[in-house]
């Protein structure tokens, strides 16, 4: 009879168990389908303040949207629709932040190249003046190179090469302007070695000519006639029809007068414009 108590109890114990994880079963495909349902609608609801240009809402929604289900397909989504809603307004910080998670949390991600060139394009949408931060420029430099790198045929591979060729004459610009200012000085040194890094780091820029022809007017300043020849004869061999290289073929002539002020050409007004036009 003990015997029979016993195995009776056991058999209780499992049917209990089974039912239990059976309703447990059902329970988290009736909670999978309403969360499923649920982020949908917040999904939903981003698009719609999206299309109203309400775009710090929809970052909102869509951020709701990956936190309520962060297993499902919306979540990845739903991360990068934020970013893009970010990067939309003008929020460039959150549209950074909000790429860098996409890229840690879903790396496999299909479109895990173009939230790349969303990042590339939020950092050099930062730049304001390169002359105060370079940081953005830099960044969005390296980013854009990764994409062309990695994903040399995709559809954001052109892009970043026109954008880079861009970034490069930034940056040029940026050391051109330095090494004037160290010309006015008359901190040759410091000059001559910000000019030869255009000539070496950015020989495709518009600034290598003018970089050639301050290297000569150096030279030339400080009686080191045969190296400011060498950089007029690169100018000249390179450049031959450039306005730079008449400027240093004139260098070796006494009369000549160097200055780093640019020519101010007289602006036209609206009449003058319009006569220009119908002549």
């Amino acid at each position: 009879m003990k015997i029979l108590i016993k195995y009776l109890f056991l058999f209780i114990i499992f049917l209990t168990i089974g039912c239990s994880s059976k309703g447990d079963k059902d329970i988290s495909i009736l909670v999978g389908t309403d969360l499923d349902q649920q982020v949908s609608e917040v999904y939903k609801e981003g698009l719609e303040a999206y299309e109203k240009e309400d775009f710090l809402l929809a970052a909102k929604k869509f951020n709701e949207a990956e936190l309520l289900y962060p297993q499902s397909e919306w979540a990845a989504k739903s991360s990068l629709m934020a970013a893009y809603s970010y990067y939309t307004d003008g929020y460039y910080n959150d549209s950074i932040f909000q790429l860098e998670q996409f890229e840690k949390l879903y790396p496999t991600n299909p479109r895990i190249s173009y939230a790349q060139y969303l990042l590339a394009m939020s950092y050099y949408s930062k730049i304001i003046d390169q002359k105060k931060d370079l940081k953005p420029l830099l960044e969005s430099k390296n980013k854009f190179q990764f994409i062309i790198n990695k994903y040399p045929n995709s559809e954001y591979a052109l892009d970043s090469k026109f954008k880079l060729d861009l970034i490069e004459e930034t940056l040029a610009s940026k050391e051109m302007f330095v090494a004037k200012h160290y010309i006015k000085k008359e901190k040759w040194i410091p000059a001559i070695n910000r000019l030869k890094f255009i000539l070496d780091e950015y020989e495709k820029t518009i600034y290598v000519e003018e970089a050639l022809l301050r290297l000569v007017e150096i030279y030339y300043k400080i009686g080191l006639i045969n190296e400011s020849k060498k950089y007029a004869n690169l100018l000249g061999y390179n450049y031959q029809s450039s306005e730079w290289y008449e400027q240093s073929y004139k260098m070796f002539n006494k009369d000549y007068k160097y200055s780093y002020k640019k020519k101010k050409t007289k602006k036209k007004t609206r009449l003058e414009k319009l006569k220009s036009i119908l002549d």
